[in-house]
């Protein structure tokens, strides 16, 4: 499949401290690739690399073909890159409505009623409609994700970036998560999606990537990699010691 968004031998490092070695890595319009591995792999690296918030030392990410190695954060998102955060932060003050037409207006440069109306139909994917009007600040911790989910939709992206959305959930709140992913599957966008829940992740992606010390240890179908002899030793075994 031809590549919507890929780096290629990305490298980066903080101090001394190599974060990524030599990684390749592409995801397909569509496709939902998983990204696993223990904590300090270079898994959110990848994504800071990909987003375009941290410049990598050596390498190049495209997307669509086009070399973004040097496009800042926002210009990436109103070209279709879109980035969930793991711990959510939305505008206080404001409601949940407001803060989806601030992504809408920001993020895909809509204004207007053309805002309102992509902040309206996103927060009915999302499943927050019945919530439009309450103070963000005042949302429990999956509204919070959800809502977290609803900017990044409001965007219009072609590939979300989900960095490890299911944290702190409970296992009935994850399963509400899972479904809220499988819609913005459905709609053909392609998810990249970081998550240590292993059993979340494989009920939605295509793909699964495992890392270790920044580096790609396997690539592929997911229970593949899973029964992966180096993927046990390096990231399974440490997750049940």
């Amino acid at each position: 499949m031809t590549p919507l968004l890929e780096g290629r031998g990305l490298a980066m490092s903080y101090g001394d401290l190599r974060v990524l070695h030599n990684v390749d890595f592409a995801v397909a319009e569509g496709e939902a690739v998983g990204i696993v591995g223990p904590n300090g792999a270079g898994k959110t690296t990848l994504l800071n690399v990909l987003a375009g918030g941290v410049r990598p030392r050596a390498g190049t990410v495209s997307f669509q073909g086009r070399d973004v190695t040097r496009t800042r954060p926002d210009q990436r998102c109103r070209m279709g890159v879109g980035r969930a955060f793991q711990v959510p932060r939305p505008f206080g003050g404001m409601t949940v409505l407001e803060n989806v037409v601030v992504a809408a207006s920001y993020g895909a440069g809509l204004s207007g009623a053309a805002a309102n109306k992509k902040a309206v139909d996103v927060l009915d994917e999302c499943g927050l409609t019945e919530l439009a009007n309450r103070r963000a600040e005042s949302l429990g911790l999956l509204h919070r994700k959800r809502l977290e989910l609803a900017r990044c939709l409001a965007t219009g992206p072609r590939v979300v970036l989900l960095d490890e959305i299911g944290a702190g959930l409970t296992d009935a709140e994850a399963a509400e998560l899972v479904a809220a992913v499988r819609q913005i599957k459905l709609g053909n966008t392609a998810i990249v999606w970081i998550e240590h829940i292993v059993h979340v992740l494989v009920q939605v992606v295509d793909r699964l990537v495992c890392m270790d010390t920044g580096r790609v240890i396997a690539d592929g179908e997911p229970a593949k990699v899973l029964g992966d002899a180096v993927v046990i030793d390096a990231y399974l075994g440490k997750a049940a010691s």
